[in-house]
């Protein structure tokens, strides 16, 4: 059974909001969440110093950037992105096993430039807001599981430190990689919790049981008119 604070740091909190909304939510859930992720929409309109006010609250962060280019624009992309402080970053698991080595250089070489933990990385395996349908329209005809399973092969085995992936495929991936992989699963939904653009999806505490080690949970807690009694519950889903 695990603690409040152990279900607090299962829980990432996704700020996909506007900066006043983001320290909003921040201020509000200080003390009791311990991590927070920061994407595309909020680091680029905000860069750096949006991490930095994360962090000032005593919030770890998940950046999730998706780098994905050749190799030598990777290897810097993650360099300087790794030097904001965040703890988690997403790197694309479609980018090669050299993109990957890069990648894993670049947080090395900012670990080694600040001092302290090396960011860990992540790479993303299939959109979990897609389905067998949209790897079709894209080319991929191999079932959605087998392709998720393939890209985490090949990012884990090349330097990434785990996946991100869906709740369906936690329990293989967990079977796959082995219980150090950092598995990280959006397309959590409480029960009764609208599902959103989601496609493959599940509860948090069973999506907890099928291996994840982090959920990353927006709307239901952001959305919700009480977010911290929102994120209060889904903590005793994990603890019950």
């Amino acid at each position: 059974m695990l603690t409040y604070e152990e279900a607090s740091d299962k829980i990432i909190i996704a700020l996909d909001c506007s900066k006043e909304r983001a320290f909003e939510l921040a201020d509000m859930l200080a003390g009791k969440a311990t991590w927070v992720k920061v994407g595309m929409t909020l680091f680029y309109a905000e860069g750096p110093a949006i991490v930095d006010a994360m962090r000032e609250r005593g919030l770890r962060v998940f950046l999730d950037l998706k780098v994905h280019d050749i190799p030598f624009q990777v290897q810097g992309a993650v360099r300087a992105a790794s030097l904001t402080g965040a703890d988690i970053l997403s790197i694309h698991g479609l980018g090669s096993s050299a993109m990957i080595a890069a990648a894993r250089r670049g947080a090395e070489e900012a670990a080694e430039q600040r001092g302290g933990d090396r960011t860990r990385l992540v790479a993303i395996s299939v959109l979990t807001s897609m389905d067998q349908a949209a790897l079709s329209e894209i080319g991929v005809e191999s079932p959605v599981a087998e392709e998720v399973a393939r890209l985490a092969s090949l990012a884990y085995g090349s330097g990434s430190d785990g996946i991100v992936c869906s709740p369906q495929e936690a329990a293989e991936m967990r079977a796959l990689l082995g219980p150090d992989a950092l598995i990280v699963t959006p397309g959590v939904r409480p029960a009764g919790a609208e599902v959103g653009d989601q496609k493959r999806i599940a509860t948090p505490a069973a999506a907890i049981e099928a291996g994840a080690s982090k959920l990353v949970i927006g709307r239901p807690i952001t959305g919700a008119d009480d977010p911290v009694a929102a994120f209060d519950a889904i903590c005793a889903e994990l603890m019950a």
